[in-house]
C-alpha cells in the first residue's frame, strides 16, 4: 500500500519550483492558480528569496500549488492513501477528490492571508522542543500558558504563544529538552488564529466538497475521514487546533503502508517518519520528489507498491474505513454483491464507549469485505470496498 504526502510550511526553499516549469503546461497551470491565489506563484517559486517565501500569505498557496503540480505527473489512480501536514492537508484533500485543485489553491490563499493578518494582531511565535518526557513537557507548556501547536513524532513538539512566555519557557526548559525558536510569523494552530478560522469558515461555507475516493488521513487525530463535508470542517478547525502528525504516522503504520512519496518541496515529512519508526521494522520505502528527475523513481514505487488497476476506467471504487479502534461486525445478512446506498450503515465497531456505526459515503455495489465479524480493527483500516459508476 502506498501513500502520497504533502508537506507544510517551513519545507519551502528558494527556487524549488524552477525545474518543474520546464514540464509542458506547468507554467500555464501556475498562471491560472496564481489568479486564484492572488499572488505570482511562478515568480515566487523560482525567484523569491528565503524571506519572501517565508511570508505566510505567500508560502501557503505556493506549497499547495507545488504539491498539486507534481502530483499531476503521477498515476494517482494507483495511490491508496493521502495525507498532508498543516496547509499540506489542502493539497491532500484535493488529491483525495474532496476539493478541486482550484478550490484547494483558493482556500490556501485565503488561509495564508488571514493567518498572516492574525499574526499581526500581537507578537507571538513558536518554538520546537526536542526530547524530554512528553508529559513533563506538556505540563510545562500548560504552566507557562502556552499551547501545543504540532506533535510531529520523533520526540519533536512545537509550542506556541506570546514571545515573552516562550522566552521564559526556553530560559527554564524541562529536563532533557532542547528548545529552538522558530523563524515564523506567529502562533499557528492555536487560539491566536481564531480570526483566521472564522474567515476561512465563511469561505468554506460556499464550497460543495466531494467524499474522498481514497483514504485521507486527518491532522486532527490521524483518523481516516470518510465524508467530504466532515473533512472540510476539519480543515477549517485545524487553523486553531494542533497538528497531530505523530498520529498520522501511526495511521500509516496501522494501514500497512509500505511505501511513501513526499511531494515537493520534499524531505521534512520523510525525515520525521524515518526517525519516528527507526528500529520498528515499519519504515516504508520512501521517494522524496523534489525535481522532475525524481519522477521515474516515484512512478516505479507506485508500480511496485500501489493498488493494482483492477477496474475499468468507467468504474470507481470507494473504500469504507474504520473511524476508531475496536472490533468490527458487518450488518447481518449484508453480503458481497449487495446494492449499497450513500449513507447506509454497513456495520459497526464495538469500543469500550459503545458501538460506532460504519456508513458508506457513496452508493454502489459491495464488491468485497476487507474485514469480517469480530476482527480487531484500527483507525483508518479498510473494512469494505464499494464499486459504482462514475457520475
Amino acid at each position: 500500500m502506498l501513500a502520497v504526502l504533502s508537506p507544510g510550511q517551513g519545507s519551502q526553499k528558494p527556487g524549488f519550483l524552477t525545474p518543474w516549469l520546464d514540464l509542458p503546461g506547468a507554467e500555464a497551470r501556475l498562471r491560472w492558480w496564481s489568479a486564484l491565489a492572488g499572488i505570482d506563484l511562478a515568480r515566487l517559486g523560482t525567484e523569491g528569496d528565503a524571506d519572501e517565501i517565508r511570508d505566510t500569505a505567500r508560502t501557503q498557496p505556493l506549497l499547495v500549488a507545488a504539491a498539486l503540480l507534481a502530483a499531476e505527473q503521477l498515476p494517482m489512480y494507483d495511490v491508496t492513501v493521502t495525507a498532508g501536514h498543516s496547509v499540506g492537508e489542502l493539497a491532500a484533500a484535493a488529491l483525495a477528490g474532496v476539493l478541486t485543485p482550484e478550490t484547494a489553491v483558493t482556500l490556501a490563499g485565503v488561509r495564508g492571508r488571514e493567518m498572516a493578518a492574525a499574526c499581526a494582531l500581537e507578537p507571538t511565535g513558536m518554538s520546537a522542543v526536542m526530547g524530554g518526557d512528553r508529559n513533563e513537557v506538556l505540563a510545562a507548556v500548560e504552566s507557562h500558558e502556552l499551547h501545543l501547536a504540532n506533535s510531529n513524532g520523533a520526540g519533536q513538539l512545537v509550542i506556541a504563544g506570546s514571545m515573552d512566555r516562550l522566552a521564559k519557557f526556553a530560559a527554564n526548559p524541562p529536563a532533557g529538552t532542547k528548545v529552538i525558536a522558530l523563524k515564523v510569523a506567529g502562533a499557528f494552530h492555536t487560539p491566536y488564529m481564531a480570526p483566521a478560522e472564522q474567515a476561512l469558515a465563511a469561505m468554506a461555507a460556499g464550497i460543495t466538497p466531494t467524499d474522498p475516493s481514497r483514504i485521507l488521513l486527518s491532522n486532527a487525530d490521524g483518523a481516516a475521514v470518510n465524508h467530504g463535508r466532515e473533512m472540510l470542517q476539519r480543515l477549517v478547525r485545524q487553523v486553531t487546533a494542533p497538528v497531530r502528525w505523530d498520529q498520522c504516522i501511526r495511521g500509516l503504520v496501522d494501514l500497512g503502508v509500505t511505501a511513501v512519496i513526499e511531494l515537493p518541496p520534499a524531505g521534512t515529512l520523510s525525515g520525521l517518519i524515518k526517525r519516528e519508526l527507526k528500529g520498528t521494522g515499519s519504515v516504508p520505502e520512501i521517494v522524496t520528489l523534489n525535481t522532475p528527475d525524481d519522477l521515474a523513481a516515484a512512478r516505479d514505487l507506485i508500480a511496485r507498491h500501489g493498488a493494482p488497476s483492477e477496474h475499468e476506467p468507467a468504474m470507481q471504487f470507494r473504500v469504507v474505513v474504520a473511524g476508531t479502534a475496536g472490533t468490527f461486525a458487518p450488518v447481518e445478512g449484508l453480503v458481497e454483491g449487495a446494492a449499497i446506498e450513500s449513507g447506509q450503515v454497513v456495520g459497526h465497531v464495538s469500543t469500550r464507549q459503545g458501538d460506532v456505526e460504519v456508513t458508506a459515503h457513496g452508493g454502489g455495489v459491495l464488491t468485497e469485505w476487507l474485514a469480517h465479524h469480530d476482527d480487531p480493527v484500527a483507525p483508518g483500516q479498510p473494512l469494505a470496498r464499494i464499486g459504482g459508476q462514475l457520475s
